[in-house]
């Protein structure tokens, strides 16, 4: 027992001496647990949607109400047409789009039976089927009150006929497939993890194992012997993006219904920045543990949870939103669903590049001129 509490006492002096590991020891899972914990619990509500109100008349205003009053959904636009409707929805400002018809209010107030139109994202199952719900459910509210005053002015109830008829098209993934939906997020989510944990190792490995000294003494400039390092893990990662890409349609029928070409350079915009990201870890961390903890806690973890991934960003707190802005995987997953699953090109996807490119040239900057080739 003496020899064992001697390695104990040993191990936690080392620990405690260590102040930056001590410090992620403790700061970080405190941060993931109200980082996370923001971004996960909280009930699906203000579910954005845009209104194209060609009626607007009492009846329209007050249906369009029962939606916004519900706190479920938010009116975020107005539209002028059907095209602006899915326009907004492809570019992932809305989830939701509703047209009423210019002659709805009329056909209400006459007792006739009046149509709206939904349009629903499909591209993320779970969220759809949720939107779905709540829209047949506040539909059947607004009808239920409308027919209750048909009733009250109409004797013997003669004549009624449903109010309101609420026609829903679902876009993109009409039939809830989960592949669809998953497959195109998997593959930013891997490369992220390859690409970081690649580099983020590499320099710290150099300086543990004392071969950098071997680097010191040659001629090369640090930005060369940077890039000397990164680009064969660039090359390793587009290749995996190939075989990835290859594999969804080989084994889960998930193929790219957009342009492949402004998937693969997009793609490797993103590899870019997320091996600078990686650098950039390297360079802060003393030991490959510090490097390991910081690249799983503060890009892997959050990445997943908080890209979009598996949890909506539209209902998350803004401090997680903000946090997931930061994030490159944030951007190039709405794309790969974008390309993969939409079909859309990149005017529409404009909203996701330029911070996805904003992102890779400042992470990639930032480990260059952080970047030393000599051992602290």
């Amino acid at each position: 027992m003496e020899r064992l509490w001697t390695i104990m006492r040993k191990e936690f002096f080392h620990i405690w001496r260590d102040v930056r590991t001590m410090a992620l020891i403790i700061a970080l899972p405190v941060m993931l647990l109200v980082l996370l914990g923001y971004g996960v619990s909280g009930e699906t509500k203000d579910i954005p949607m845009i209104v194209a109100d060609f009626s607007k008349g009492d009846a329209s205003r007050q249906f369009i109400e029962k939606f916004t009053v519900s706190g479920d959904f938010k009116e975020t636009y107005i539209a002028n047409s059907e095209d602006e409707i899915l326009y907004a929805i492809d570019t992932d400002k809305v989830e939701v789009g509703l047209l009423i018809p210019e002659d709805f209010s009329r056909k209400v107030d006459t007792g006739k039976q009046a149509k709206v139109q939904f349009y629903i994202n499909g591209s993320d199952p779970s969220l759809s089927q949720t939107t779905s719900l709540k829209i047949n459910a506040i539909s059947q509210m607004a009808m239920q009150d409308v027919l209750v005053k048909q009733l009250s002015i109409m004797s013997g109830g003669r004549g009624i006929v449903i109010p309101i008829d609420s026609l829903s098209k679902t876009l993109y993934n009409p039939d809830a497939d989960q592949g669809l939906f998953m497959i195109p997020g998997l593959i930013p989510i891997i490369l992220q993890v390859q690409t970081l944990l690649l580099t983020a190792l590499a320099i710290v490995r150099e300086r543990e194992q004392g071969t950098m000294e071997q680097l010191i003494v040659t001629p090369i400039k640090s930005w060369e012997l940077m890039l000397g390092k990164i680009i064969p893990y660039l090359l390793i990662s587009i290749l995996n993006t190939l075989m990835m890409l290859w594999l969804g349609k080989l084994i889960f029928d998930v193929w790219i219904v957009g342009s492949f070409w402004v998937l693969l350079g997009l793609s490797a915009i993103f590899i870019i920045g997320s091996l600078g990201l990686g650098v950039l870890i390297s360079n802060v961390s003393r030991t490959q543990m510090q490097a390991m903890y910081l690249a799983v806690g503060i890009v892997i973890i959050p990445g997943i949870i908080l890209s979009g991934l598996i949890i909506p960003r539209s209902g998350m707190p803004w401090i997680t939103y903000a946090f997931s802005e930061l994030l490159p995987v944030t951007h190039f997953l709405d794309i790969t669903r974008g390309v993969m699953l939409k079909g859309v090109g990149m005017g529409v996807l404009w909203s996701s590049i330029w911070p996805l490119i904003a992102l890779s040239i400042v992470y990639f900057a930032a480990s260059v001129l952080l970047f030393k080739k000599r051992i602290k």
